[in-house]
Formats: structure tokens, C-alpha cells, sequence
């Protein structure tokens, strides 16, 4: 790990294992601002408008990963996070936090372990209420991609001849069905990020197969985490909900929902990996090639 400047902001630190990097803010935060492949371009959208800016009242997007609470209310999940961090290594990890949101009372913190043998990264995010009454959330892990990319995400398959129904499909008001960035196929949702495409774009699923994958570039980036069968989840049971305009496009896994007293927490985990030369086609058999054959080597 090393302290470097990057894209404007002062003392961030970079890890890597000499195959693939991170590099997290500390002016701000916590954010991941970078994953990518060392030497390699950032599979991480960041905003050009809003690099290196720190301070003030108003929430920015900035860019690459950060931690919220759901569900999605203004202002309070929208609590600024403008103001310098704390970042401590314990070992192998590396823990950063946050300054309790005075807005909220939430107090919000990473854990992230760079693998040193392979392309891993564990990814611990943890809310915790520092108010005087009980909350009820959910912790919430959004990472921003690069533009031009495509998000694969998998469908629950099931027994064909049940009866009832085995996902939950969620659509936000300004999403089309017919958008032409999203495929609806028989195991796999396809969304493209299109720079030519001004039209917001969302949707939320019960993912239980517990990964998403972005390829942009002939790189794929990988999410894994664990779904809860027999839990509640955020707007109507999403465990995934993907979003994109034409900036960006939001990856993003939710915890299922909890009531925490003062002084509890609750922590979604992640694991994210890369794999590079990865091709699809417009075929779902591409995808369990090249795709789902590289997620079924990781957990």
C-alpha cells in the first residue's frame, strides 16, 4: 500500500498484488475510486465535474464505490460525504471510517483485504446506529462503472412446472421495457450503458444466485455476495438493482432489511473479482462460456 495523488484528491492509498489495484480517498469517503488491472484503464466511472472537489453541504455522486443505507429517502440518504476519513491497516485489512452522520446518526464503515495470490477483493460494510432510537435499513453497496460496458445479471431458474412464482422483478417509473439497452432473456437480464442515451434506467430483482458481472473492455468485474432466502428486502425484495443513463451505470447489491437499536450495526459483505479477455456474444450460451463458466470458479 502507498499514498498517491489521484484524479485531484490528496492521500489516497493504493493496494495491489501486482496484477490488479484499488485505490481508496481518504479526503472523502469511504470510497473506492479505482479497480482495475494494473496498467490498465479503470473499471470504475469517475465524474469529470467532480474530481478532487472535497467540502460543502451537497452530496455528489464522484464516482467508484461507496456505502449507503436503504431504502432510498432525500435527504437522508443523501448525507454528504465530503469530509476526510479515518483509514486504519489491521493486518491484512484495511479499515476505513467515516465521521457519524449528523443528519442521520449513522455511522458508516469498509473493510477491504486485497488478496496478495489471486484477483480477489472481501469488502465488509458495516452501518451502525449511533442515535437514541432503533432505525430500520438496509445497507446498501453501489458501485459506479465505466461507460460502454454490459451487465450480466442471472435470473432465478426454478422447478418449470410450479406453481408460483420464484422472482421479484421491480421497475422504477422512467424505465421502458422496451429500452433498447436491456435484454430480457430466458436466464440472463443484459443491460448496456450507451453514452447516445439520455433516458434513466432501472431495475431491481431477488437475485439469489448471488453475483453480477460488468465487462466492459474485454475485462470483467465480478460481485459475489450471499442472498437470504427467507429474508425482507428493500423496494419490494431486491437483493440487485442496477441502474444507468448516459454517464454511468450503477451496480448495486443490498442487505436485507433490519431494525438496529442504538448502538447495533449491521454489515453486508462483498466479494469482487476480476478476470480479463472475456467475449460475449449476443447468445446466452456465450454468457455460460465466457461469463458464468469464470463466476462458477469463485464464492
Amino acid at each position: 500500500m502507498e499514498r498517491i495523488n489521484y484524479e485531484g484528491w490528496q492521500d489516497c492509498l493504493r493496494l495491489t498484488n501486482g496484477s490488479m489495484e484499488l485505490v481508496v480517498t481518504t479526503a472523502i469517503g469511504p470510497r473506492i475510486i479505482h479497480c482495475g488491472f494494473v496498467g490498465k484503464p479503470n473499471m470504475f466511472g469517475v465524474m469529470d465535474e467532480t474530481k478532487g472537489l472535497t467540502g460543502g453541504d451537497e452530496w455528489h455522486l464522484y464516482g467508484g464505490h461507496r456505502l449507503w443505507h436503504s431504502p432510498e429517502i432525500k435527504p437522508r440518504t443523501y448525507s454528504p460525504d465530503n469530509s476526510p476519513i479515518e483509514a486504519q491497516e489491521d493486518g491484512e485489512w484495511l479499515h476505513l471510517v467515516q465521521p457519524v452522520e449528523p443528519e442521520t446518526g449513522i455511522g458508516k464503515e469498509m473493510q477491504i483485504r486485497l488478496d496478495p495470490a489471486e484477483n480477489r477483493v472481501d469488502l465488509v460494510h458495516t452501518l451502525t446506529n449511533h442515535g437514541c432510537w432503533d432505525v430500520e435499513l438496509a445497507a446498501w453497496a453501489l458501485t459506479v462503472m465505466a461507460k460502454n460496458g454490459e451487465l450480466i445479471c442471472p435470473q432465478p431458474q426454478g422447478d418449470m412446472d410450479a406453481l408460483l412464482p420464484n422472482r421479484w422483478l421491480v421497475l422504477w417509473p422512467y424505465t421502458n421495457m422496451a429500452d433498447p439497452r436491456l435484454t430480457w432473456g430466458e436466464q440472463y437480464i443484459r443491460m448496456h450503458q450507451r453514452t447516445d442515451m439520455t433516458r434513466k434506467c432501472k431495475f431491481g430483482l431477488s437475485n439469489e444466485d448471488g453475483w453480477l458481472a460488468y465487462l466492459v473492455g474485454g475485462d470483467m468485474f465480478v460481485k459475489r455476495f450471499d442472498y437470504e432466502p427467507e429474508a425482507e428486502y428493500p423496494d419490494g425484495g431486491c437483493s440487485v438493482e442496477l441502474f444507468t443513463n448516459q454517464s454511468f451505470m450503477e451496480v448495486e447489491t443490498l442487505s436485507p432489511i433490519a431494525k438496529i437499536e442504538p448502538g447495533g450495526s449491521i454489515t453486508h459483505i462483498e466479494r469482487w473479482y476480476l478476470f480479463d479477455n472475456v467475449a460475449v456474444d449476443e447468445t446466452e450460451k456465450s454468457i455460460e462460456k465466457e461469463v458464468f463458466a469464470r463466476v462458477s470458479t469463485t464464492e
